[in-house]
């Protein structure tokens, strides 16, 4: 590629520095400045792009963020529908009313930080890295579609999110809190004993409850989107078996009796599926008022589970696996501190070794 730098005269007569260069289909660009270093720097970081082939055409990143998100959105396959649900959300309420009208070309890397800054004043970690992630995935794709030749949402400063520390209650307190949920204590109990997250609760159904096995099929999921249930795979879209603890053989039973093999076991009293939303503001939270146990969310009887586990014995495989996470990785993020036990009993594993080596060693020094 060629491009040269050429002097010219405007009608009032002062000068401009024009840059001209050729793509590699032959076709001329050229812009204008009123110094010549400027001029310079746009030629030069043109050459580069093309020797690197990273040059995108001008003309294709004059498509504004709001058309190109439009495209992006269309473009996401194979999604929960409660994950659509969330980008159409805050495409709707932090990236449009922000970037709409500019267009893919015009955004820069110092913009997307001033808008990141901004939005952590008012927002929440999560909801800000959350948005930003969201506008990255839009400028991802128009990187790879040669709108644009990188992205400027990259390496921008986030926010830390703070994990919530996990609330863990005891089997009294479960037991606690079933009572006090009257005709709902199997569905407290069914939560904190096999982890099952409240939509894979909620969208079991009689066929997948295996009572000679003492299993459950975990294979759906329900979830409310814009007032409406649907339902979708579990979470990371693996279906699992999960034992049942004897104690509710009996009650899951009781709620199979009469029901066809695709009916739901749990539901509310008018016989539809449990809505999270209702089931809190109806049964849970005032079952935690009366049994002490202010502020528990249903979530945490998932947690109870991983802690009940632990304490029974479960390694991190078996967690993983009732609880239905993708990775160990991801088990010992979230509860390295209930195996802090297995450390200790290592340590006392480790010494009983050694104190053993030892002794053989004086044992053999004095038959020598």
């Amino acid at each position: 590629m060629a491009g040269s730098i050429s002097t010219i005269v405007i009608s009032d007569g002062t000068k401009r520095y024009r840059a001209r260069y050729r793509d590699a289909g032959g076709r001329q660009h050229e812009k204008r400045y009123k110094r010549k270093v400027d001029a310079q720097h746009w030629l030069d970081e043109q050459t580069a792009a093309l020797v690197t082939q990273t040059w995108t055409a001008p003309e294709r990143g004059r498509i504004t963020v709001e058309a190109w998100a439009e495209q992006w959105l269309a473009a996401q396959t194979g999604l929960k529908p409660s994950t659509l649900y969330r980008y159409r959300s805050l495409l709707r309420s932090q990236i449009l009313p922000r970037w709409s009208q500019h267009r893919l070309a015009d955004v820069t890397h110092g913009d997307v930080a001033a808008w990141v800054a901004e939005m952590a004043e008012k927002l929440a970690p999560a909801s800000v890295r959350q948005a930003h992630r969201v506008l990255a995935l839009i400028l991802t794709l128009a990187v790879r579609d040669g709108r644009i030749p990188r992205n400027p949402a990259t390496g921008v400063p986030l926010p830390r999110a703070r994990r919530a520390e996990p609330r863990f209650l005891t089997r009294e307190q479960v037991e606690r809190l079933a009572e006090a949920a009257g005709e709902y204590g199997d569905v407290v109990r069914l939560l904190a004993y096999t982890g099952l997250r409240f939509g894979e609760m909620a969208a079991l159904r009689v066929r997948r409850v295996d009572f000679l096995r003492k299993r459950l099929v975990v294979a759906e999921s329900a979830t409310e989107v814009g007032g409406t249930v649907q339902y979708g795979s579990p979470k990371t879209h693996q279906q699992r078996t999960v034992p049942i603890p004897g104690t509710l053989v009996e009650p899951l039973a009781r709620r199979c009796e009469s029901k066809g093999p695709d009916d739901l076991v749990l539901t509310s009293p008018e016989g539809a599926v449990l809505r999270s939303g209702n089931f809190r503001r109806r049964i849970f939270d005032p079952a935690t008022e009366a049994a002490g146990l202010p502020d528990l969310s249903p979530h945490d009887l998932r947690h109870t589970a991983a802690s009940l586990l632990v304490a029974s014995g479960a390694n991190v495989k078996a967690v993983q696996r009732m609880l239905g996470h993708a990775s160990a990785a991801m088990t010992l993020d979230v509860y390295s501190g209930l195996f802090d036990d297995d450390l200790g009993a290592l340590a006392e594993r480790m010494d009983a070794a050694h104190d053993a080596h030892i002794t053989e060693r004086s044992v053999g020094a004095v038959w020598a």
